[in-house]
C-alpha cells in the first residue's frame, strides 16, 4: 500500500515537472532570453565602435593643431563633443531607459558632427592634407564610421527582433512577469535633413 502511495506521488511529481517544462518553453522565457542576450551583444560592438571612434579624435585633433593652430573654435568643438562623449555613465542599463539612451546617442552625434567640421577646415590647408600621419588617421576615422553603421545595423535588427518578441502572446505575458519591456532604438540621425531635397548644381 505504502508503495502504490509512493508511486502515485512520483507520478504526480513528474507530471507536475513535465508540466511546467512545458509551460515555460511555451511562455517564451527561453526565447526572450536569446533576444536579450543579442541585444547585448549588438550594444556591446556599437559600444566598440563608438569607442575605437573617440580614441582617435585626441591623434585628430593634434595632428591638424600642428598645421592649423589659429583654427582654435573648431579644435575647441571637437574636444569638447569627445569629452562629453567620454562623461556619459554607460551601462546595461541604459538599454531599458530611453532617456539615458537618447542622451548617448545626442553626444554621438554631436563628436561625429565636430569631426566632420574639422576634415572641412583641414581642406584649406594643402600641406596638412599632405601629411601622411593626417591621410592615415582619415583613412582611420572613415573605416570606424562604417564599422559604427554596420554595428548600428546589427543592434537595430536584435533590437526589433526582442522588441517584437515581448511584444507577442504568450511570450507578452512572461516578459511581464519578469519585467522585459521593449527597449529602445536608434532612429535616423538627421530626419529633417532627410526631408530637405538635395541640392543639384550643374
Amino acid at each position: 500500500m505504502k508503495r502504490n502511495g509512493f508511486l502515485g506521488r512520483g507520478l504526480a511529481l513528474s507530471a507536475c515537472a513535465l508540466l511546467l517544462c512545458l509551460a515555460t518553453t511555451g511562455c517564451g522565457y527561453n526565447r526572450i532570453q536569446v533576444r536579450d542576450e543579442q541585444v547585448k551583444s549588438g550594444w556591446a560592438e556599437v559600444l566598440n565602435q563608438y569607442q575605437r571612434r573617440a580614441d582617435l579624435v585626441p591623434n585628430l585633433v593634434n595632428t591638424v593643431k600642428g598645421y592649423a593652430a589659429h583654427e582654435k573654435d573648431v579644435l575647441t568643438q571637437v574636444t569638447e563633443a569627445r569629452a562629453k562623449v567620454g562623461s556619459i555613465q554607460v551601462s546595461p542599463d541604459m538599454l531599458n531607459n530611453p532617456e539615458a539612451f537618447g542622451t548617448f546617442v545626442e553626444a554621438q552625434s554631436e563628436l561625429k558632427s565636430a569631426i566632420a567640421r574639422l576634415l572641412v577646415v583641414s581642406e584649406n590647408y594643402p600641406q596638412l592634407k599632405a601629411d601622411a600621419g593626417f591621410r592615415d588617421l582619415q583613412a582611420q576615422l572613415e573605416g570606424t564610421e562604417n564599422r559604427i553603421a554596420v554595428a548600428r545595423n546589427r543592434y537595430i535588427q536584435a533590437v526589433q527582433e526582442y522588441n517584437v518578441t515581448v511584444r507577442q502572446f504568450p511570450a507578452n505575458l512572461t516578459a511581464k512577469m519578469f519585467h522585459y519591456a521593449p527597449k529602445p532604438t536608434f532612429a535616423v540621425e538627421d530626419e529633417k535633413a532627410l526631408a530637405t531635397p538635395p541640392t543639384v548644381a550643374f
